[in-house]
């Protein structure tokens, strides 16, 4: 598997498709770890199954509130996550244990 930088944006161009499965769930919950709170992920425009792929795990992981296409001249090519907010620990607050 790739190194990439958990900096808010995945390029999907340099990924095998097979990867995108466990990639993308891992990528999201690294960059809420870090304390982002939006990420872009780049799947290209292409026949559209990449980024039925990518909206479907999005819809599925906990940590997404919601998603839209890019509103940037990629539009459709890319789709950009809104992501819970993280404590300052790290920790999602949906998910902390109740003091």
């Amino acid at each position: 598997m790739h190194e990439y930088p958990i900096d808010g944006e995945l390029d999907l161009h340099t990924f095998n498709p097979s990867d995108v499965g466990d990639l993308v769930p891992e990528y999201v919950r690294a960059c809420h770890e870090k304390g982002l709170t939006e990420v872009r992920i780049i799947h290209g425009k292409g026949t559209g199954t990449l980024r039925r792929q990518v909206r479907s795990i999005l819809d599925e992981h906990p940590l997404v509130l919601d998603y839209n296409k890019a509103t940037d001249a990629s539009g459709w090519g890319a789709t950009i996550a809104q992501l819970t907010p993280s404590e300052p620990d790290g920790t999602d607050e949906r998910t902390s244990p109740a003091p």
